[in-house]
């Protein structure tokens, strides 16, 4: 099989902090933003990776969501344990020092983990955590 990985998912509750966070921060491209206010979906990727992208889409706007779903949702993503991403790059120092200069909340700064990578985490505008890892 050739299976690959082109798009996932995080939830936003404010695309313009989110859109801020992945382009300026994480300097990722927007490949598209459909949708108005609070309602938008906006699908970013890496720049020279066409193929791989993050929709930040809002939360819980399928129908078949009920309303107690969406109060866990929003809860859940309050409390930064719905959504989360793990990213790579080869410059784990200079990505932390771009991204912290930015003003984006820390989680942890960079650090050997037990499991044998070094990585860093942040936290986006809704809540994900978004944790990158030193890669070769």
């Amino acid at each position: 099989m050739d299976i690959t990985i082109h798009t996932t998912v995080l939830p936003h509750d404010d695309p313009e902090a989110s859109l801020a966070f992945y382009r300026d921060a994480l300097g990722f491209e927007v490949r598209s933003d459909v949708g108005q206010g609070t309602m938008r979906w906006i699908t970013v990727g890496p720049a020279g990776q066409p193929g791989t992208s993050i929709l930040l889409a809002p939360p819980a706007t399928d129908p078949g969501v009920t309303e107690d779903e969406r109060r866990t949702i929003t809860e859940m993503m309050a409390k930064g344990t719905y959504g989360w991403i793990m990213l790579a790059t080869p410059d784990l120092a200079g990505v932390f020092e771009k991204v912290q200069g930015t003003g984006a909340e820390v989680i942890q700064e960079p650090a050997d983990q037990p499991y044998g990578v070094r990585d860093c985490a942040f936290r986006d505008p809704a809540g994900n955590v978004v944790r990158i890892q030193q890669s070769s």
